[in-house]
């Protein structure tokens, strides 16, 4: 039996049921593979459903204000993601009559669709014979055919992409994409898989050559930047707080968050009060500074390490435009900011 009929059959009978693969509408998938990039399905999940209830169609994506769509998309991880996402709604609703494109090369267009996502959706709502290269296909490949290339190579992509093609029958194309996809995520999995009970432990090059835990290659790990963030949690006499909108571009950009101060290494009280009197917060009386984590939180993001600490501050009097703690809920936050004031 060939590899991709036994890799289909496999998938026939361990698929997980997931919507987006119950249509060839180009919405619901689109909207499952932005959202599954860099996510688990098991995460991934709720946020999909909750998109789908709240914006049934792309012109409802298209209508709602960005600060909505962060809010549902809070927890998600890599923001931009959401922010392309809804640009991307409003030109399908408003430039293509909400039609999506009905090819790959004019999906790769769209805003915050790559070669990957475009390949998904083309093969997946119009049958379009582009295979999909992620994490999955990479490492079952490089497995199955004992492969050295180092997928961080500008080359790999290519090679993997050309060996696909030639693997998935032409007429269904879909299938394979999804069964390889789904045999990367469930069985040939990253670490320890179980080659046992394998469809292929009968013709695994790597299996073979006991070279499983060695592929695929990938070499250049990234660099990790340090960053120690002390955010200003203030409180007036009638428990109102402040908050800033990340308007820069970095980690974050549009969602809220309190006022900052960034230091070089974590800082201890004396040095955060003096900087808090000095720098923020003048035309105030401050009453009360109290360090509300003693052990910073380390929030990891792919390129960066930041430690969190939350100080509460009293201020004297009322705070102008002050925000009460009904309204703080409602705004878009990093988790971790989101987080904290749960909990509080």
């Amino acid at each position: 039996m060939s590899f991709s009929k036994r890799l289909i059959k496999w998938y026939l009978q361990n698929k997980r049921d997931l919507p987006w693969r119950n249509t060839t509408d180009s919405y619901p998938i689109w909207l499952s593979e932005i959202m599954l990039q860099q996510t688990r399905v098991a995460q991934g999940m709720p946020y999909f459903l909750s998109f789908t209830k709240t914006f049934p169609t792309v012109f409802d994506l298209a209508n709602a204000e960005e600060e909505q769509v962060l809010k549902l998309w809070q927890g998600l991880g890599y923001y931009s993601r959401a922010r392309n996402l809804h640009q991307t709604a409003q030109f399908i609703a408003n430039e293509l009559n909400g039609v999506f494109p009905g090819s790959y090369v004019d999906l790769l267009k769209l805003k915050g669709v790559g070669e990957y996502t475009a390949a998904a959706i083309a093969s997946f709502s119009y049958n379009e014979a582009v295979p999909v290269v992620d994490g999955n296909v990479f490492r079952v490949l490089s497995r199955y055919f004992d492969i050295e290339t180092d997928i961080a190579a500008a080359s790999a992509k290519k090679e993997f992409t050309a060996l696909a093609y030639e693997l998935m029958p032409k007429d269904n194309p879909a299938i394979f994409n999804q069964a390889i996809m789904e045999f990367g995520a469930l069985q040939c999995v990253p670490k320890s898989p179980n080659c046992l009970v394998c469809v292929f432990n009968d013709s695994c090059a790597a299996l073979q050559k006991k070279k499983v835990n060695e592929l695929p290659v990938k070499s250049k790990k990234l660099k990790v930047t340090m960053r120690y963030f002390n955010y200003l949690v203030v409180e007036d006499e009638v428990g109102n707080t402040v908050l800033q909108k990340r308007t820069a571009k970095g980690i974050w950009h549009n969602l809220y968050e309190f006022p900052l101060l960034e230091t070089d290494a974590e800082k201890n009280f004396d040095f955060v009060s003096m900087h808090i009197k000095d720098d923020f917060f003048k035309e105030y009386s401050v009453i009360g500074i109290e360090e509300c984590n003693p052990k910073s939180i380390i929030h990891k993001l792919s390129h960066q390490h930041l430690y969190i600490k939350f100080w509460k501050i009293k201020l004297k009097g009322t705070i102008l435009n002050g925000i009460n703690a009904q309204d703080l809920k409602t705004y878009p936050f990093p988790i971790v900011i989101h987080n904290f004031i749960e909990t509080e």
